[in-house]
């Protein structure tokens, strides 16, 4: 009995430690290792890029709806192109889990105070999935929360120190000041009565309160341009305020026209409305203007170079202008000439109607200039044919080509206008060609006020028209005429 006892495992002291060795190697290495998975236990990998992965490290979690999945095995950091930098994490995620689908995001939250982290990943709807070894790319800036350790970060030395500074100042300052502080707190009673109406005025739709901080955002960008200007602006600031320093009488004085000041801009700026919107409609009817002026600034350009020159001799021409001008004096206190420019006007008046009926003949159909050239060619001497013609009368004849007589022909004496031959009504081809009309237009219409607006004079055809015809051409005759132009002078 006892030899059977001695040959038994448990007395055996050296197998016993030798068990107990390993077995403690064992668990030492699987308690190494379980952060990073244990070992022969299939895995699903997926590799996830972040713009930061700032507090993680290998063998965090990884969770989805609060359960473990899986652990963050490895962590690199890498530089993009552009300059920014990001985070690849491969995560070790349990094989009995489903495949992520692409559009799954992730968060880094804290697990404690101490600073732990891990992953939180939120499934998406996407059917496609994130294969084995994939890749799943989070936006470069996603809404990140503030984590608890980001809220105590903020009180850095600096900060602490500031902070200390603070409360030693207001310490001091309400030291022996309790009085005041009560006295403070009771007149506040009526202000904060009043303040709720208020309150809820400025938070009316009407006054747009929520868009003044955009709009002190918006000033302060368009200030940024400028800051360095402003900078110096309030460098030479400080040397004005300096003067004003040297003398405080004349900044009391100012400061005592203040108010007064103040009771007129509270007076006059609402009268000013008005202006102010009309100069802003002005500005905006001028944006047109003004762009085309910007394409205009090519030609106005050259002008203002040759203005110069014509500036620079204006000195000179308004020192001969002061002579002209006290001769101008002189004449105006002339007592004669006021009686003469009162009669200048009534004569103008007369003519008014006059040159309002010739004027046109001239402009409209150059009458004038048509009848001074032609006078001209008249008694001119030249041999191009139709100088002399052109003041050539044409008479109507008083026979015909069988030397039968025509009645009132213009030739001679006659009793009364030509008005045809005896037989006017004869089917004789003979005596329907001596057929013997006046045709006269003694006040051609010349475009003028109340006439057609045509040039008749010397555009009327002849109208095949058995009788007399006195007046205006029938129909429009048009506004055809000859264009007379200065004859070039040669040097």
């Amino acid at each position: 009995m006892n030899r059977r006892r001695n040959n038994s495992i448990a007395a055996n002291p050296v197998l016993i430690g030798g068990v107990t060795v390993l077995v403690t190697i064992v668990a030492v290495f699987l308690s190494y290792n379980a952060n990073h998975g244990l070992p022969f236990v299939p895995t699903y990998k997926v590799e996830v890029v972040v713009p930061n992965a700032d507090g993680l490290i290998a063998g965090n979690e990884v969770r989805i709806g609060g359960d473990r999945v899986g652990v963050v095995r490895k962590i690199t950091g890498f530089a993009r192109k552009d300059g920014s930098t990001g985070a690849r994490m491969e995560l070790a995620l349990d094989a009995n889990a489903d495949h992520l689908p692409v559009d799954s995001t992730i968060k880094i939250r804290p697990k404690s105070a101490l600073g732990l982290k891990y992953i939180l990943i939120t499934r998406g709807k996407a059917t496609r999935t994130i294969p084995q070894d994939g890749t799943l790319d989070t936006p470069r800036e996603p809404v990140r929360p503030v984590d608890i350790d980001d809220w105590f970060n903020m009180f850095d030395e600096p900060t602490r120190d500031g902070s200390s500074e603070n409360m030693l100042e207001y310490g001091t300052a309400f030291a022996g000041r309790g009085g005041d502080l009560n006295e403070t707190f009771r007149n506040l009673n009526p202000t904060l009565q009043h303040a709720g109406p208020a309150l809820e005025t400025l938070n009316a739709p009407a006054t747009r309160f929520d868009q003044l901080f955009p709009a002190f955002a918006q000033a302060a960008a368009e200030v940024a341009p400028v800051s360095e200007i402003q900078a110096r602006l309030w460098g030479e600031g400080a040397q004005t305020f300096a003067a004003f320093a040297g003398n405080a009488q004349a900044l009391e004085q100012a400061i005592a026209g203040g108010p007064a000041a103040l009771e007129t801009a509270t007076r006059e700026l609402p009268a000013q409305g008005p202006f102010e919107e009309q100069s802003t409609e002005l500005f905006r009817r001028l944006k047109a203007p003004l762009k085309s002026l910007a394409h205009a600034s090519t030609r106005l350009a050259p002008a203002f170079a040759d203005g110069i020159p014509a500036l620079d001799r204006s000195p000179a021409l308004n020192a001969r202008l002061v002579e002209t001008l006290h001769a101008v004096d002189r004449f105006v206190d002339d007592p004669r000439v006021l009686p003469a420019l009162q009669r200048i006007t009534r004569t103008g008046n007369l003519l008014d109607p006059l040159t309002s009926f010739v004027v046109p003949a001239q402009t409209e159909c150059n009458y004038l200039t048509l009848v001074l050239r032609n006078i001209g060619s008249s008694v001119s001497e030249s041999d191009v044919v139709g100088t002399m013609l052109r003041a050539a009368p044409v008479l109507n004849p008083s026979v015909s080509a069988g030397n039968v007589p025509l009645p009132d022909g213009e030739v001679g004496p006659a009793a009364a206008p030509a008005n045809g031959p005896p037989n006017a009504k004869s089917n004789d081809v003979t005596e329907r060609e001596l057929s013997n009309f006046l045709h006269s237009n003694p006040y051609p219409n010349t475009a003028s006020p109340g006439q057609t607006r045509e040039c008749e004079a010397g555009n009327e055809g002849y109208v095949n028209h058995n009788s007399q015809l006195i007046g205006n051409v029938p129909g429009n005759q048009g506004m055809l005429v000859d264009k007379t132009s200065r004859p070039e002078v040669v040097k």
